[in-house]
């Protein structure tokens, strides 16, 4: 288990040592890169600017969430809507591993034009040991690769700088917890709602799964209002698979959504959640009545392994 004083002196040190000028950091607002936001700001201030990029495939309200948690810190801060950009790129595309490749590439376009405008040479990412071993960066087979690691192009002209890289989920709460950062800071995916829609990402989709991401938040605060009790990740997915159904007394032909909680500490492995059945019969009704093209709720009962925690 990590020294979290011993931690965060090493990682503001290894931040100093290495960022040469100005660096810009890649934050999605989830746990890790908030994390690395605070070190960074804490060990070279406005030398580094955090970029906060609006693919489209972000969460309901999560750009003013990013921009309150960037100001509350006094974060250097930058926030850039590119979504245009993002779903033109995924035209077409299917293929879990080909998005994320995707995903990680048009990332680094961004970030290499703003680098280029601020002066930067450095792009801090918060990349934990999860992210490459999973990607392939160990002896083990690659499972996915994330956008910040098997997701990158092979050339880049920003230096890479990941001082988080050793640590694993439950490490990065520990010390986040150290430094009094948000308790309810979601875990969420660098290529965001783009890993929960199977097959082709639209933005249609897009923002059928963002209701439904809502709503599947909203309910699970309201169940475990103790964060510490909460399970560990718990999200939507929505499935290439429409079926027969009835609103009221008419027929429909809707989407099915699937909903994934689970419980883990370092996120290697997980077993699913097993929440009462009030709890999904509620939640279902909610998203059925609340979002009219979705008629089918299933919940995921696969623990990690077989399945990862994100379905792509």
């Amino acid at each position: 288990m990590v020294k979290v004083e011993k931690f965060i002196q090493d990682a503001k040190d290894d931040i100093v040592s290495n960022l040469h000028g100005k660096g810009i950091l890649a934050c999605s607002g989830g746990q890790d890169s908030t994390l690395l936001a605070v070190l960074s700001n804490m060990a070279a201030g406005d030398r580094i600017l955090s970029v906060f990029i609006d693919t489209g495939l972000v969460r309901e309200d999560e750009i003013h969430r990013v921009e309150k948690l960037f100001k509350s810190y006094s974060l250097n801060y930058r926030i850039i809507d590119a979504s245009e950009r993002f779903f033109k790129a995924l035209i077409g595309v299917s293929d879990p591993e080909t998005k994320r490749k995707i995903i990680g590439k048009t990332f680094i376009d961004v970030f290499e034009e703003v680098a280029k405008e601020y002066g930067a040479e450095t792009l801090l990412q918060g990349t934990i040991a999860p992210d490459w071993i999973e990607s392939g960066g160990s002896v083990r087979d690659v499972i996915k690769s994330h956008h910040n690691v098997g997701g990158l192009p092979e050339q880049m002209n920003l230096k890479l700088l990941e001082p988080l890289r050793d640590l694993y989920k439950d490490e990065v709460r520990d010390i986040s917890r150290f430094l009094k950062l948000p308790a309810d800071i979601q875990p969420f995916p660098g290529p965001g709602l783009a890993v929960r829609i199977i097959g082709e990402v639209t933005r249609e989709k897009a923002d059928l799964l963002r209701k439904i991401t809502t709503i599947v938040e909203r309910g699970v605060v309201q169940q475990y209002p103790d964060p510490d009790n909460r399970p560990w990740q718990y999200f939507a997915v929505l499935l290439p698979v429409k079926s027969t159904g009835i609103h009221g007394d008419r027929r429909t032909y809707g989407y099915t959504t699937a909903i994934r909680m689970i419980d883990t500490t370092d996120a290697m492995s997980g077993t699913f959640t097993k929440p009462d059945w009030e709890f999904l019969d509620n939640l279902s009704s909610e998203i059925t009545n609340e979002v009219r093209e979705v008629n089918r709720v299933v919940y995921d009962i696969t623990s990690k392994p077989p399945g990862t925690i994100e379905w792509e």
